[in-house]
């Protein structure tokens, strides 16, 4: 109970600090209020000295921002979030319904994720429930394809492609169900693609435990035993689904400004652009309160499922080695990737001709020419350097970040959810006001957020792994903290969470090129993939070549990263033979565990 309350405090500690930050925002940028308020409300009007001071004595600007923040925190206890300084409105139903609207796109996007997730480990619940998994090789070469798609770019084409030329669903606007499967399609692939990828990692151990040996001893459908599986997996994916659930509702901003969607992410990223500080303060709150509540819930159904094992200590390792995976799949794309960036180095990304805009691939240019007769090749080949090396150092210090503090899940666990509340473009934005644009802001921006998924991995497979059988004997037997932290624990989580790091990679490559494609990083000429897809986006239609280059380059990225995560291994760990899953079943060459380590 002691534990509980501390970890609630910290968590309200952390809601206040980060919502009295947004709210001397203005004062933190050195900015005027009031001068960005009469922008946003009438840019052809002179900043006179008297209109800034009627501005300010409107708002209240002379009072100083610990007065207004005081102000606004005592209206939250009557249901009174303030008026926006732009329109003057009341902010709290505005708020509210922009939630309600990010809601329903989020279940609808999570049900798309679900269904993603089902089909990418399809194959592998299929050999486990025939009892058929012994020498299964990790692949997903088309989850990683998935998972590598933009959000922006993939929202792009469904509103192009199937809104506008087919006319098939509605593809602008917000007014029913229909408008909402577009958005939820873009939104929900690459976050099933992600989901089903970790579930696919576990589902392995699962099918390896003694129950599924017992449930197929005694004849039991194979079906029961897949969905029994997945329920055993589902503890270590709950917390981040929960993040899931916070991104898909506030990080969405990209795709509700294509598709015209009154959400709470364009809400928020709105009222950040014009400083409009009671709507930008609201969105936010309501940004954590959804945090918390996800991760209340997770927590309530990870109890739920494995309660009484993880109180009892009667929980088997669902990490055990594994055949090792396919060398050829990433020694391939690995290929095609350095083949796409040497062939374009030597070109020059830069050099413009007007009389070759908008060409087709040719042997002259392979990737075609974009609106501005610069060749895609090249400037795809360039922005590579910038974009993999810092989405690998970004990728590096995630996973260091999200183990350590997975270690301590008393003080990470509030962390990740308040950290995961703020979107990445609304960090970014903050960052910009403060330090300028640059590629520094979108690299900080998410930095400041990637390790989170990854710290709330490791604490939900350490939370699981202590409560393992094998480790309880371990413990039964006096060893020290050191030595299960060193050859028990870190053994079991590292490799699955270093896989995870590396299937994060390209979302992390996505992130950057979401915020250069919001205008967020790098400034022309630049050719950072991100700004090479914001730039050619008006094109697509005309030349499609454009954007499909350099997205196909990061979905190349997105396969060579998960196909080079299935080789991931403790060298050093320990084995038992493995004992036959049937008795036809010939004995392994590759030592394997079921029960005990």
């Amino acid at each position: 109970m002691r534990r509980q309350g501390a970890a609630l405090l910290w968590r309200a500690a952390l809601a206040v600090a980060l919502v009295c930050g947004i709210g001397l925002l203005p004062w933190l940028t050195r900015t005027d209020p009031a001068l960005t308020v009469l922008k946003a409300r009438s840019a052809d009007r002179d900043p006179t000295p008297e209109v800034l001071a009627d501005i300010r004595g409107q708002l209240g600007l002379d009072q100083g921002p610990v007065k207004l923040l005081g102000q606004w925190l005592g209206g939250l206890w009557h249901g009174d979030a303030g008026r926006s300084w732009l329109s003057g409105t009341e902010v709290t139903p505005a708020v509210l319904q922009a939630l309600g609207v990010s809601l329903l796109l989020m279940a609808v996007a999570l049900m798309v994720a679900a269904l993603t997730a089902i089909l990418v480990c399809a194959r592998t619940l299929w050999l486990g429930a025939h009892r058929r998994l012994h020498g299964r090789r990790a692949g997903g070469g088309g989850s990683a394809v998935l998972a590598a798609l933009p959000e922006f770019l993939t929202a792009s084409v469904l509103a192009t492609v199937v809104g506008v030329q087919l006319g098939w669903l509605p593809a602008l606007g917000w007014y029913g169900p229909q408008w909402t499967v577009l958005p939820a399609l873009a939104l929900g692939l690459p976050a099933g693609a992600v989901l089903g990828r970790l579930l696919d990692d576990l589902l392995p151990g699962a099918f390896a435990e003694p129950w599924a040996l017992a449930a197929d001893a005694r004849g039991l459908p194979g079906r029961r035993v897949a969905r029994q599986a997945v329920r055993r997996c589902l503890p270590g994916l709950l917390p981040n689904l929960g993040l899931f659930v916070v991104g898909l509702t506030g990080g969405s901003v990209a795709v509700e400004q294509i598709f015209d969607i009154p959400g709470l992410g364009r809400t928020t990223l709105q009222a950040a652009l014009a400083q409009d500080l009671p709507v930008l303060q609201a969105g936010t709150l309501a940004l954590l309160l959804l945090a918390a509540t996800a991760a209340g819930l997770a927590a309530l159904a990870t109890h739920r499922l494995t309660g009484p094992a993880l109180r009892d200590g009667a929980l088997s390792s669902l990490h055990r080695p594994t055949p090792p995976a396919r060398r050829t799949l990433p020694l391939v794309y690995g290929a095609l990737l350095v083949a796409v960036v040497a062939l374009g180095l030597p070109r020059d990304p830069l050099a413009l001709d007007t009389t070759a805009r908008l060409q087709a691939p040719s042997g002259a240019h392979p990737f075609g020419t974009d609106a501005l007769g610069r060749d895609v090749l090249a400037r795809v080949s360039h922005g590579a350097l910038d974009t993999l090396l810092l989405a690998a150092a970004i990728s590096a210090a995630a996973l260091l970040t999200g183990l350590l503090l997975g270690l301590l899940p008393q003080v990470s666990g509030p962390l990740v959810d308040t950290v995961n509340a703020v979107p990445p473009v609304l960090l970014a934005l903050l960052v910009t006001a403060v330090a300028g644009s640059g590629t520094a802001t979108p690299a900080f921006a998410v930095g400041a957020v990637a390790w989170a998924p990854l710290a709330a991995h490791t604490a939900a497979l350490l939370r699981q792994e202590r409560a393992a059988l094998h480790l309880t004997a371990t413990r039964g037997l006096g060893a020290s903290r050191p030595y299960l932290l060193r050859h028990e624990l870190l053994p079991a989580v590292l490799p699955p969470v270093t896989r995870h790091a590396l299937l994060r990679l390209p979302g992390i490559a996505l992130a950057l090129a979401s915020l250069a494609f919001l205008g967020l990083g790098a400034q022309p000429p630049s050719p950072e993939w991100g700004l090479l897809l914001a730039e050619n986006q008006p094109y697509a239609e005309r030349a499609p070549w454009a954007v499909l280059a350099p997205a196909a380059v990061l979905a190349l990225l997105g396969a060579f990263a998960v196909s080079a995560a299935g080789g991931v291994r403790w060298r050093g760990r320990r084995t038992r033979p493995r004992i036959p899953l049937t008795a036809a079943e010939p004995p392994s060459r590759t030592p394997e565990l079921v029960g005990a380590r």
